[in-house]
């Protein structure tokens, strides 16, 4: 399975960009699929996390602000970011957790891809 993430960017702040992570492969079903962060100096931190029963989780530091969303049929994941702020900024690392079999799941990471939010 290989994560494919894009879709960030330069923005000023109070902007918005759209993150997306397809997943490819094949003989696997997403149970979770998600976002987690890293800026310079700060442990990786999940950001908003959904899972295949539809529900999600976010981070307290974004409730309100962005939105996780799924499209089943593409093994696609996107994160809206709305009203961005310049602690957002970061390395946005996309993960999902998969089934292959009855038995057999695994962990998997995209590339990251960054979020610069200026003052």
């Amino acid at each position: 399975v290989q994560l494919q993430a894009s879709g960030g960017g330069l923005v000023q702040a109070g902007g918005s960009l759209r993150l997306s992570c397809a997943a490819s492969g094949s003989g696997f079903v997403i149970n979770v699929m998600g976002w987690y962060r890293q800026a310079p100096g700060n442990q990786r931190e999940l950001v908003a996390r959904t899972f295949s029963n539809g529900n999600t989780v976010y981070a307290d530091s974004v409730k309100g602000r962005f939105t996780i969303s799924r499209d089943n049929a593409k093994n696609t994941v996107y994160l809206q970011m709305n009203s961005l702020k310049p602690e957002d900024t970061a390395v946005y690392y996309c993960h999902a957790h998969v089934s292959t079999s009855v038995t057999s799941s695994a962990y998997y990471w995209g590339q990251g891809t960054q979020v610069t939010v200026s003052s």
